[in-house]
């Protein structure tokens, strides 16, 4: 296959960085984003790279994975974090950025490089003949969608995020709390939170009043009957939750040897068992009500979410079955993705996932080593999950400290992250080194 040129489809963080990263490594790029001639719900603009709001890339503190996530883009020589740092505006712990500022910055940017061409035009086929990295985010347009689908099998496309709520372990109270599966099938990998009916009944009495997430225009209210979140199901009635994800039919707490009056169970989200899903639970209720409500329940007093609950319109692939860790299609390794597509969440991630695949669109061209960040940085972390989690049960996933591996000593909780986030930064800069990814 002659390469002439590599097409990047979608103008959004990803396909911006993917973009960059390609062009600075001598590489021709043809850079489609169909904004202004068609909109999408959510952008106002036709600047590439824009931002819903002005503290989209959240903290920038070493000691949070998102602050790591960002460390590691700046040693990659990141477009996006150049940016970010241009157009930096007071905004304490968070990296908050001046909007107009941010997208003019990486639009001239784009505009400006001699390898870049930036075509104003939707595409609606994939070329299977080209090098193709497809980045169009979570409300990729419906004839694109289409297209996708038919490269990996339409049931592995998903449109619509319901995302339970994940805990890190370590915050779980163990005492309160039982490890068994339904009808004692299995070797016991549900964690089982058991409430008494007057525990129950106050707990959905708090989220009948809790405040919900507006949704935005372009969400459909029509919920599937399968993932209904639990405010929804709880307006149903009193019971209905009892009978739906607490249901506690065939668990016995050890400690009464009856089936409790409600449970809420938990379902490790990874192998290592650092993080756990609160089965059934998504939800459109407010973050500080989601933590207020769901500590109410036994074992979960102290709990530390390393995600929350929400419900929304998105487009992603099911990334353990149809995802290379290089984020090439498994079936089709000429075809990459990147952004929220691959199955990662937030605004960083995104654009992480868009520096790597550019990284590796270069090395396939070229000849050389496919480039796969360890698991001990956060962006191979994130590159782990997309490989390792349970397809059955995939959602998206935003950089979290669960991802990672665990260290070998173990240290207080006060001084852990510190420690993950110094390990990351000196495994990435020798990988860098290693494999020549700054030349």
């Amino acid at each position: 296959m002659k390469i002439s040129e590599v097409i990047v489809i979608g103008g959004g963080l990803a396909g911006s960085e993917a973009s960059w990263q390609i062009a600075q490594r001598g590489i021709k790029v043809k850079l489609y984003e169909m904004r202004p001639s068609k909109m999408t719900p959510a952008h106002k603009t036709d600047k590439l790279a824009e931002l819903v709001c002005s503290n989209s890339l959240r903290s920038k503190e070493l000691s949070k994975a998102v602050g790591l996530l960002k460390e590691e883009l700046k040693m990659l020589r990141s477009l996006i974090m150049e940016a970010a740092i241009n157009c930096e505006i007071e905004g304490g712990k968070a990296l908050v950025v001046d909007r107009e500022c941010f997208a003019n910055y990486i639009t001239q940017k784009i505009l400006q490089h001699p390898l870049i061409e930036l075509k104003r035009e939707e595409i609606t086929e994939i070329p299977e003949n080209k090098i193709v990295i497809v980045a169009t985010g979570p409300l990729t347009s419906e004839n694109l969608s289409k297209t996708l689908a038919k490269l990996i099998e339409v049931p592995y496309l998903h449109f619509y995020d319901a995302i339970s709520p994940i805990v890190y372990a370590d915050s779980i109270n163990w005492e309160k709390v039982f490890i068994a599966d339904r009808y004692k099938k299995g070797e016991g990998s549900y964690i089982n939170c058991p409430l008494t009916k007057e525990e129950y009944e106050k707990f959905v009495e708090e989220i009948l009043k809790a405040e919900k997430v507006p949704l935005h225009p372009f969400e459909d209210p029509k919920y599937f009957e399968g993932c209904l979140p639990i405010e929804v199901m709880a307006e149903r009635g009193k019971e209905t939750l009892r009978y739906g994800p607490m249901k506690s039919t065939g668990l016995i707490d050890p400690r009464t040897g009856k089936e409790p009056y409600a449970v809420v169970q938990l379902r490790p989200e990874n192998k290592e068992k650092t993080l756990y899903n609160m089965v059934g639970f998504q939800t459109k209720l407010k973050y500080n009500e989601q933590i207020r409500i769901f500590r109410m329940i036994p074992g979960l007093e102290k709990a530390e979410f390393a995600r929350l609950g929400s419900i929304h319109r998105n487009t992603f692939v099911n990334a353990p079955l149809v995802l290379k860790p290089t984020l090439q299609l498994k079936n089709f390794p000429n075809i990459f993705l990147a952004g929220q597509i691959t199955g990662v969440e937030g605004y960083v991630e995104s654009t992480a996932m868009g520096l790597i695949a550019g990284i590796n669109v270069e090395r396939l061209i070229k000849g050389k080593p496919f480039a796969i960040p360890p698991k001990e940085t956060a962006i191979g972390a994130l590159i782990n999950y997309l490989q390792t989690a349970d397809p059955k049960h995939f959602q998206p996933m935003n950089i979290n400290w669960g991802l990672f591996p665990q260290l070998e000593k173990k240290v207080s909780k006060k001084i852990k992250y510190i420690k993950l986030a110094e390990r990351a930064l000196k495994v990435l800069e020798s990988w860098i080194k290693e494999n020549s990814i700054i030349e």
